[in-house]
C-alpha cells in the first residue's frame, strides 16, 4: 500500500482511463487535487498553445456543468433512501463506473444495511462477509486516520485488499474500485461508498476531482437526511408505544390487531385500537381517530394529534373500566373530556362491549365506519346509527346497537384511513373491505390474525396515493 499527497514537487502519475488494463497494482490512498488544477495530471506549462488552453477551459466548463446537474439532482431527492440512491448513481456516472455499494454509519458506530447499485441482494450479502480489516468501507468510515480516497486498479490481483475481497472480486466480476467517504467537520464520518468497474481500471484525475467535489457537497445533505430519519424512527416508536403492545386473552374470544402508521410528513391525524379486559370478565373493544388542531389542520399537526390520541385512549380505558357495558356512556364521557381538554380537536370512535361466553355485543359509534361481522356465509356491516364525530356538535348522543354473534363469527373493527385506502371513495372502500373479508379463504377467516394480514394485503388500492391516515384493524373471533 502506498500513500501519495500531490504537490508541486511530487506530481501524481498520469492515470489511465476507465477500462484500461495493466494499471499498476496496489491499494492506493489518495488526496485528490483541486478541481481547478491541471487536467488529468498534465501540466501544460507557461508555453502551452492557446488552443490547448481553450480545450482545458472547455473541459473544465463541461465538468462544472456535469457537477451542477448531479448536485441539483441530489438536492431534489426526498427522503434518505432517495438520497442514497442519488449518491450512488451520480458517483458512478462521474467516475465512469458500473456498480457500487454504500453504507451509512449507525448511531452505535457500526455500519448499517448496505445499499447497492447494480448489485443484487445476494451480492450485497457476500460483500458483507468481508472481514473488517479487509473492508474498504470500514476504512472509509473510520473516525481516525480516515483516507481521503481509496482505489485499486484490479481488486482480484491486488494483494493489499485481502484474500476474501480478492475472492469476491473474481466471483462477482469486479475489476477496479474507487472508494470515497462522506463526512463533515461537524458530524465526522456519515457514510462510505465504493464504486466498481467491470474490469481492471481506475479513474482519471478529472473523474476523481469531480467525484470528490460531489461527495463534499452530498455530505451535509446526507447529514440532514440521517437526522430526519433518526427523528422519524424515534417518533414512530413513540407512536407505536401509545398503542397496546399485546392484546388480552379471554375465554371464548381470540383477538388480533394490525397497524400501518402513516408517515408524519403525510399524516393529518392519529388512530388507536385497544382491547380492554374489564373486571367482570367482559372485554371492551375500540378503534378511533383523533385529528385537527384548529383551522387549517394538516400534516404539520400530526405529532400533536398523536399525543392527543394517547391521552384520549388512556381516558377511554378509564371510562370503559367504570361503565364499560354502556358504550353510549363511554363515548359520551369521552366527548365531554375532548371538548374540555382538547377543544380544537375532533375524534371518531366506535366502542363495543363484548360478553365472550354468550357472544353478546353492545356497541356505539361516533362518526365512525360501521364494523363488519364475518361469518361462515359471508360478511355484513353492523349498522350503527348515523352520528357526528366527538367534539363537533354542542352535544353528542347516539343510541347503542345490541346483537348476538354466532360461534365462529369474527367482529372486525377498522379505521377510516384503511377504508379510504381501499377504494376511490369512503363508501367504495368500505364495500371493498367487506367483500374481501367475505371472499377470504376459510382457513383465513377462522384465524383473526391471518384475516387481518390478508385484508391489509389485498384491500389497499394499488393505484392509490401514499396513505395520509393510519391503516388499522382489530379482529375478535368467537370460539
Amino acid at each position: 500500500m502506498t500513500n501519495s499527497h500531490p504537490s508541486a514537487s511530487h506530481p501524481s502519475p498520469t492515470t489511465a482511463e476507465p477500462g484500461e488494463p495493466g494499471c499498476a497494482g496496489g491499494l492506493t490512498v489518495l488526496d485528490p487535487p483541486d478541481l481547478l488544477g491541471p487536467a488529468d495530471g498534465v501540466d501544460d506549462g507557461p508555453a502551452a498553445p492557446s488552443a490547448t488552453l481553450q480545450d482545458r477551459l472547455a473541459g473544465r466548463l463541461s465538468d462544472i456543468t456535469s457537477l451542477h446537474e448531479h448536485t441539483a439532482r441530489l438536492a431534489r431527492a426526498r427522503g434518505l433512501a432517495a438520497t442514497l440512491d442519488a449518491v450512488l448513481a451520480s458517483g458512478a456516472a462521474l467516475l465512469g463506473a458500473g456498480r457500487g455499494v454504500l453504507v451509512t454509519l449507525t448511531p452505535d458506530g457500526g455500519p448499517g444495511q448496505p445499499v447497492g447499485l447494480g448489485l443484487d441482494r445476494a451480492s450485497l450479502g457476500a460483500l458483507e462477509t468481508v472481514p473488517t480489516e479487509q473492508s474498504l468501507l470500514a476504512r472509509l468510515l473510520s473516525e481516525h486516520d480516515r483516507p481521503e480516497e481509496l482505489h485499486s486498479p484490479d481488486l482480484a490481483e491486488d494483494p493489499a485488499v485481502g484474500g476474501r475481497l480478492r475472492e469476491l472480486a473474481v466471483h462477482l466480476g469486479l475489476g477496479g474500485a474507487v472508494g470515497l467517504p462522506l463526512a463533515t467537520v461537524e458530524d465526522g464520518p456519515l457514510a462510505a461508498a465504493v464504486w466498481f468497474y467491470d474490469r481492471p481500471a481506475e479513474p482519471t484525475r478529472r473523474q476523481r476531482e469531480l467525484a470528490r467535489s460531489y461527495c463534499e457537497f452530498a455530505a451535509p445533505l446526507l447529514a440532514g437526511q440521517l437526522e430526519c430519519e433518526r427523528i422519524r424512527r424515534t417518533t414512530e416508536a413513540l407512536r407505536r408505544g401509545l398503542l397496546p403492545d399485546h392484546l388480552p386473552r379471554a375465554a371464548g374470544l381470540r383477538l388480533a390487531g394490525r397497524v400501518v402508521p402513516a408517515g408524519l410528513d403525510r399524516s393529518s391525524g392519529s388512530d388507536w385500537y385497544d382491547a380492554i379486559p374489564l373486571p367482570d370478565g367482559t372485554v371492551g373493544l375500540t378503534v378511533g381517530s383523533v385529528s385537527g388542531d384548529g383551522p387549517g389542520a394538516g400534516p404539520g399537526s400530526a405529532p400533536g394529534a398523536a399525543a392527543a390520541m394517547g391521552r384520549v385512549r388512556a381516558a377511554l380505558r378509564a371510562y370503559a373500566v367504570l361503565e364499560g357495558e354502556d358504550p353510549v356512556s363511554v363515548l359520551g364521557d369521552l366527548e365531554l373530556l375532548l371538548k374540555t381538554t382538547e377543544p380544537s380537536r375532533t375524534a371518531t370512535a366506535v366502542y363495543a362491549w363484548v360478553e365472550p361466553e354468550e357472544r353478546r355485543i353492545t356497541l356505539a359509534g361516533a362518526g365512525h365506519c360501521p364494523p363488519v361481522l364475518v361469518g361462515r356465509h359471508g360478511a355484513e356491516f353492523v349498522e350503527t346509527s348515523l352520528s357526528a364525530p366527538l367534539g363537533m356538535l354542542a352535544c353528542w348522543e347516539a343510541p347503542g346497537v345490541e346483537f348476538t354473534a354466532e360461534r365462529g363469527d369474527t367482529l372486525l373493527l377498522y379505521t377510516e384511513g384503511l377504508a379510504r385506502h381501499c377504494g376511490p371513495t369512503l363508501h367504495a372502500g368500505q364495500a371493498n373491505l367487506r367483500r374481501a373479508a367475505a371472499d377470504a379463504p376459510r382457513d383465513v377467516r377462522i384465524d383473526p390474525d391471518r384475516l387481518c394480514a390478508h385484508l391489509l394485503a389485498v384491500c389497499p388500492d394499488p393505484d392509490a396515493a401514499p396513505a395520509t391516515d393510519d391503516l388499522m384493524l382489530l379482529a375478535a373471533r368467537f370460539e
